[in-house]
């Protein structure tokens, strides 16, 4: 594994803004300041997707349930539900929407469903230590109140894991997590793998000055999980360059080992 670490903190070098991370291939670990707190993005929305599966496990709704976009609630930046006029969408269709193109309208509608509270005492009983929802996607208000969301690479590791290796979640949640993950349409870490050679699940997440990645990659037998977040960037280029060379050098690694 030395390439890979040589690589790795060669990337740690040349970033140029703040850079955590962590990666993991079979037992064997590398972290960079994986504690350390970042506005966690869309990352947010991987702990949601959790309490999403796990409620309904419950009984409390059925992922084919119908929920109405009430008024105002349609929001800009990311997403499709904006730009269309139906008002009835499915929870399974809401979750799937919030993951692969980070639909932010779906997140809303998903956190009102669910309630700020239960998300949060989810995320502490998955053992989660820095990542906190406290605001809705979009409110600026509340962002400029100095009220962000917030995660950091290690506890992104461990929302991979409790998908991946299931146990929090039964095993029929844990695959419809995977497969809707495996649709993410925003790429960083490592561009889509072909299904019949292997898995990659992942989600990004972006605000001006912060790029972020998460990723399960199944390759020939081999688990890789790669949480990569970064800020204080002056544009995502630079950032997105660092997280394909990491995630270049852990498939290397994960087909030569």
């Amino acid at each position: 594994m030395k390439r890979l670490v040589d690589s790795i903190r060669k990337q740690i070098e040349l970033c140029p803004g703040r850079i955590s991370l962590w990666v993991e291939i079979g037992d064997w670990s590398f972290e960079h300041d994986s504690e350390r707190v970042y506005s966690s993005a869309s990352l947010i929305k991987v702990p949601i997707l959790i309490e999403v599966l796990r409620q309904n496990e419950k009984g409390l709704f059925s992922l084919a349930d119908s929920l109405q976009i009430g008024e105002g609630q349609r929001v800009g930046g990311s997403g499709v539900i904006q730009a269309l006029e139906q008002s009835f969408w499915t929870i399974k269709d809401l979750m799937t929407l919030m993951i692969t193109v980070s639909d932010n309208t779906a997140t809303n509608m998903l956190i009102e469903l669910l309630g700020m509270d239960a998300v949060n005492e989810s995320m502490e009983l998955m053992g989660l230590k820095k990542t906190k929802l406290q605001r809705n996607m979009m409110d600026f208000t509340a962002l400029q109140q100095g009220t962000d969301n917030q995660t950091c690479a290690s506890d992104m590791i461990r929302c991979l894991k409790v998908i991946d290796e299931c146990g929090f979640l039964t095993e029929k949640s844990c695959h419809e997590a995977k497969k809707i993950l495996q649709h993410q349409q925003f790429h960083k870490i490592l561009e889509l793998l072909d299904s019949d050679k292997g898995y990659m699940g992942s989600k990004s997440g972006s605000l001006p000055g912060v790029e972020h990645d998460c990723a399960i990659i199944n390759y020939e037998g081999k688990t890789a999980y790669v949480a990569i977040l970064i800020d204080q960037i002056p544009d995502g280029k630079s950032g997105t360059l660092s997280m394909k060379e990491i995630g270049k050098a852990v498939f290397d690694a994960m087909t030569t080992v």
